[in-house]
């Protein structure tokens, strides 16, 4: 990103410098407010992964025995950690930004010399960052359970940013159309929630009858499972040029979607 601004002579540098002090500030408060109230950010995660390992992963997980040569608490590590990451990152932004334009305080980013693209990195920057934190502490919890072994290092890593930001600009595309705040709990309880328990974290899509695998992929959230659990572990339900496919498809059609958004201010002006 920074090369690119560089590299554009039509960005004067003192312009350039007042980029990054906003998008800082923007991170930074974002950052501040995770961490603020971490009792309910990064506490239920924690609980409720807890639960899953000892329900699903020691008591359930006995019985099944293995899926594709893998422990089935081994198999559910990658779904649970990314189950965590996406709601976490979607989560955060569509409340931390449906409460700046609760406050009022949106309008003064809008009226501020910073692009639109300024303002959606920093807010897409601050769920990235809640989904690690929620990510690392959800790793440790399963490393108490089972022995996490890391198969493809930048598979994981980079299967871990495309979702984070893909559920991070969606939440800020469900923030802005938000007029309550019980509006940015309907697509978490009603799609994110749904599409999450059938994206393949708890079975293999392969048990499925074949219609019903060919309906599954068209859920977004079974590639990034998939990939990320083939980063942890080298198995997969899905080809990994697929699930890369889908999940930067994503990011173009959402980022694209939010800037216009910003720049229309759809839902921001009064």
């Amino acid at each position: 990103m920074s090369a690119a601004l560089e590299s554009n002579p039509g960005v004067p540098a003192s312009a350039r410098a007042r980029h990054f002090v906003a998008l800082g500030t923007i991170l930074r408060r974002e950052i501040r407010r995770i961490l603020r109230i971490w009792g309910q950010t990064l506490v239920p995660p924690a609980i409720t992964m807890t639960l899953y390992f000892v329900i699903f992963g020691k008591l359930i997980g006995a019985k099944i025995g293995t899926v594709q040569g893998v422990g089935y608490i081994d198999w559910i590590v990658p779904g649970l950690i990314m189950m965590s990451v996406i709601q976490n990152a979607y989560g955060n932004i569509s409340s931390s930004f449906f409460g700046a334009k609760f406050g009022r305080y949106v309008e003064e980013m809008l009226v501020a010399p910073m692009p639109p693209w300024v303002v959606l990195t920093g807010y897409v920057l601050g769920g990235v960052a809640r989904g690690l934190m929620v990510g690392v502490i959800v790793l440790a919890i399963a490393m108490v359970f089972t022995r996490v072994s890391l198969h493809h290092a930048w598979v994981t890593l980079s299967t871990f940013v495309l979702a984070t930001t893909i559920f991070s600009l969606a939440g800020f595309v469900n923030a802005v159309y938000a007029k309550k705040f019980d509006d940015i709990a309907i697509v978490p309880t009603f799609i994110l929630t749904p599409l999450t328990y059938l994206g393949g974290v708890f079975y293999s899509v392969a048990v499925l009858p074949p219609f019903w695998q060919r309906v599954s992929e068209f859920n977004p959230i079974l590639h990034m499972v998939n990939a990320f659990r083939y980063g942890l572990l080298g198995v997969s339900d899905v080809p990994i040029g697929t699930a890369y496919a889908v999940m930067l498809g994503l990011v173009v059609v959402l980022g694209a979607v939010s800037i216009v958004l910003l720049r229309r201010g759809v839902g921001l002006r009064s």
